[in-house]
């Protein structure tokens, strides 16, 4: 099937088809306008029927069994994961499954805390940097590993737009560790310029950890052409199941790391006086892991490639561009973040004065637009912007300018009830 228009942009009315649930309406007979995609992506009917079938045709242990049916689960885990890394350029075993971004960021932190890491170990005198922007996924891991361990925790600011401040990135001093990034903020939208990250911290022998989960639903990615050492993303953000994300790291680093988790699987030999370990991958997926969604990720990359990463991001920057302009077009309304499309995400995060925006919440559900509202599990990134909290659209591949339309008017309803 082909989801192209004659012209080459996204043929967004094909895409819809394989998605059931935007057809479905709530609040009585209003449409759906689902516009939370930056939390939870809808997936397409293929991505549930490839863990029904997986389910119902070879439901086996993986990497255990010897009869035919579990070579045939593990055939298909393992093409999953050869998918899914190429998805992100990345070799089959610099990829490690997790039970989501969040597991990934925090088995690097805490890995990096063994003393067994040898030299990549993170102890007294050492410092690590954060920005201001990272979703608490990406800073608490980070404060844990430095209270551990002794180290420094230190943070770069935002700009006034909501943008990571380059030209504050000094990392001469303190023997920098590790640098943690985000990709593109889940808040402001902004697309952080991860070679000059990387340049800078190489520079100094630091390691970089970046948080992919709002890059890689909605860009062409390649972590080998990024040069990053770790990154993270979540399946259910990119139109796969929950349950499932992963971790990439490169084969050298991985194989200094020590086991964040231990038990079946992950073992090499094992005696009554210790144990040896597998090597990575496998070294990092102890007991039996999440099978079926993991073969479910795997036919959403293979969806997401048939599409074209190249036009989904298009699209989106077009609907991005489309609701900056009708939102700041409302009298008292405030983008939190940049106020142009250029070098940002579709996440659009914005306040309206005197509004608190679960009031608005609760406006823009009655008229059927589902939008994502409070801190977005990142209260620093709040503050540092002046926002106690914002209300968030994010777009994917299956919305349209005419939800953006819908979204525009909500506001503006919303704008007229609370006597704006």
């Amino acid at each position: 099937m082909s989801f192209r228009l004659p012209d080459g942009r996204l043929d967004v009315a094909a895409v819809r088809q394989e998605f059931p649930i935007l057809s479905r309406t709530v609040r009585g007979d209003k449409p759906l306008v689902y516009l939370d995609s930056g939390a939870t992506s809808q997936r397409p009917l293929r991505v549930w029927e490839a863990e029904q079938n997986f389910v119902l045709g070879c439901n086996a242990p993986v990497h255990r069994g010897a009869y035919s049916m579990a070579e045939e689960a593990t055939d298909a885990y393992e093409t999953a994961r050869h998918d899914i890394a190429r998805f992100v350029g990345a070799d089959d075993d610099e990829l490690v499954f997790t039970k989501n971004a969040t597991e990934a960021l925090n088995l690097v932190a805490f890995t990096l805390g063994d003393r067994r890491a040898g030299e990549l170990a993170v102890g007294p005198g050492d410092t690590v940097v954060v920005t201001e922007l990272e979703h608490h996924a990406n800073l608490v891991p980070w404060q844990e590993l430095c209270r551990r361990t002794g180290a420094t925790l230190r943070w770069f600011p935002a700009t006034e737009d909501g943008r990571i401040d380059l030209a504050a990135l000094d990392l001469s001093e303190g023997n920098v560790k590790v640098v943690a990034v985000t990709h593109q903020s889940n808040v402001t939208g902004a697309v952080t310029d991860v070679e000059a990250v990387v340049a800078a911290a190489h520079a100094v022998g630091a390691l970089v950890v970046l948080d992919a989960c709002q890059s890689v639903p909605h860009m062409p990615i390649d972590f080998h052409a990024l040069g990053v050492d770790f990154a993270a993303f979540s399946g259910h953000k990119m139109c796969g199941p929950t349950g499932v994300g992963a971790l990439y790291g490169t084969r050298e680093l991985l194989e200094q790391l020590p086991p964040f988790m231990t038990g079946g699987s992950m073992i090499e030999i094992v005696r009554m006086d210790g144990s040896t370990f597998a090597p990575p991958p496998q070294r990092f997926e102890a007991g039996t892991m999440m099978n079926s969604q993991v073969v479910g990720l795997g036919e959403a990359v293979r969806f997401l490639d048939e599409v074209g990463m190249d036009a989904i991001a298009a699209h989106e920057h077009e609907l991005t561009a489309h609701a900056l302009e009708a939102l700041q077009a409302i009298d008292g309304v405030r983008i939190v973040g940049p106020r142009t499309a250029e070098r940002r995400g579709s996440a659009v995060s914005f306040v309206l004065d005197g509004v608190h925006p679960h009031d608005m919440g609760q406006v823009l559900d009655d008229d059927g637009v589902c939008i994502r509202v409070g801190h977005h599990c990142a209260w620093p990134a709040h503050r540092a912007l002046d926002a106690q909290a914002t209300a968030r659209a994010s777009f994917y591949l299956y919305n349209t300018h005419e939800e953006i339309e819908a979204l525009a008017r909500a506001v503006g309803r919303a704008a007229e009830f609370f006597g704006r």
